[in-house]
């Protein structure tokens, strides 16, 4: 994490304002709103937006099987050194499919070992997007023998996104949740 204190403070229960409570209700139904919305609540009108795009990447309407979209989501968090953005979806990325090996793999890339040709692509796409904000012409083409011209769109739709979120979580230091442990490949940035 690059701040030892938030810069914005997630929002107390108490904090809230009516349209806070509202937009956080859902959550909070569940029995639990994570930091980042407690922090996006302090804008309602912007998180609202936020969450309704945030919601179609991480929803079946994305076409990237939620284990690929995971290893992309973990690799664009890495890249970006975002400890809150990496320790919440180490917990989806199991959940959805990837080993604890694999998700440490991510951590070196498309050149690490034993990918299978279609994670491997998906990693080399995430690290041009993240470096030129391009997918070059060769991985393009590469990509396009193994994935539908849909799940193309969503690979771009969800590194961008996650870009963003890991933008927002750095710079506004949003503080990992309750029990969350930072991974310490990431201690310090």
């Amino acid at each position: 994490m690059r701040l030892s204190a938030p810069r914005i403070a997630p929002l107390a229960d108490s904090e809230m304002d009516a349209d806070q409570r509202e937009l956080t209700a859902p959550m909070a139904a569940t029995g639990r709103v994570l930091n980042i919305f407690r922090t996006l609540a302090r804008t309602p009108k912007a998180a609202r937006g936020f969450l309704a795009w945030g919601n179609y990447i991480l929803s079946r309407r994305n076409d990237l099987p939620p284990r690929q979209r995971e290893l992309v989501i973990l690799r664009v968090g890495y890249l970006c050194k975002s400890g809150y953005e990496w320790t919440q979806h180490v917990e989806i990325g199991l959940r959805d499919g990837l080993t604890a090996p694999e998700i440490a793999r991510i951590k070196q890339g498309a050149d690490a070992g034993d990918w299978s040709e279609d994670d491997r692509l998906l990693l080399r796409a995430t690290d041009e997007l993240h470096t030129d904000k391009f997918i070059s012409d060769a991985t393009w083409a590469a990509l396009s023998a193994h994935f539908s011209e849909k799940q193309l769109m969503d690979l771009v739709y969800t590194v961008g996104q996650y870009t963003q979120v890991s933008m927002i979580l750095n710079t506004f230091g949003v503080p990992l949740d309750a029990g969350q442990v930072l991974d310490p490949d990431l201690k310090g940035f």
